[in-house]
């Protein structure tokens, strides 16, 4: 079964930066016909929508608690996504997940259209 694998988490002052990746434990497993995205969960609260980016990479969305701040984006080649945060917050403290929706299928910032998750990596934000 294909499950998706995050790094990068850890622990950042405020105004920091972290950048997260997310790639796939099957290397058959393809990205480039597949949205992908980026949710977290704080403590206590239900997992949210952060940010999501079309099959090729042009069109990107995100929640407005996060634009300015954060950068999603992939390379298709080494089948990979990254989450650039900058400006990081206490607010951002989260458990973020990477997922992937059917190929060719269609996605936007529901949970529900992604068929595919990874476990989560730790993100803490000292302020």
């Amino acid at each position: 079964q294909v499950q998706l694998g995050e790094s990068g988490g850890g622990l950042v002052q405020a105004g920091g930066s972290l950048r997260l990746s997310c790639a796939a434990s099957v290397r058959t497993f393809t990205f480039s016909n597949r949205i992908l995205g980026w949710f977290r969960q704080a403590p206590g609260k239900e997992r949210e929508f952060v940010a999501r980016i079309s099959w090729s990479g042009s069109a990107t969305w995100y929640v407005d608690s996060v634009r300015g701040r954060f950068t999603i984006s992939r390379d298709n080649a080494k089948n990979t996504m990254y989450l650039q945060m900058n400006g990081l917050k206490p607010e951002d403290t989260a458990v973020y997940y990477c997922a992937a929706a059917r190929a060719y299928g269609l996605a936007s910032n529901r949970e529900y259209e992604y068929d595919y998750w990874g476990q989560g990596t730790q993100v803490t934000v000292s302020s």
